[in-house]
């Protein structure tokens, strides 16, 4: 599947234990599963089957290769453009990942300085917002 909002790859997962932070008027059908943007790192649902093992590297080598890390990071990054809106979302999928063993802080300002990632929201700025949210 590609984006449609940049036309790249897409990284396509279950939210699984996570669903419930999947934004609720978004078109987003569990059983489909839930599409990250290699490029733009935006959200959107999957028009394929969410495969058993999603390679997240694919994304950039910030993201961790385990997916109980991975998956909770890449919804948070998807709706760090809605931070306001979904902040306990954001919050929870932030505690999801680092009790993963992943630092969510430290792989934001990876994906800031990945050349290859070209992300819609600031994620920098949003990094920064997140640290005082949090």
């Amino acid at each position: 599947m590609d984006c449609p909002d940049c036309e790249s790859p897409t990284v396509v997962f279950a939210a699984g234990e996570y669903a419930d932070t999947l934004p609720g008027d978004g078109g987003y059908d569990e059983a489909a599963g839930v599409a990250l943007c290699t490029r733009c790192l935006t959200l959107h649902p999957a028009t394929e089957q969410p495969g058993d093992a999603p390679d997240f590297q694919r994304v950039s080598s910030a993201f961790p290769t385990s997916p109980a890390a991975a998956v909770p990071l890449a919804l948070l990054v998807g709706l760090l453009g809605s931070l306001a809106l979904y902040r306990a979302e954001i919050t929870d999928l932030f505690g999801a990942a680092e009790r993963a063993g992943t630092d969510p802080l430290l792989a934001l300002d990876r994906l800031a300085a990945d050349e290859s990632v070209e992300a819609a929201v600031d994620l920098s700025g949003r990094r920064r917002q997140l640290e005082q949210l949090l």
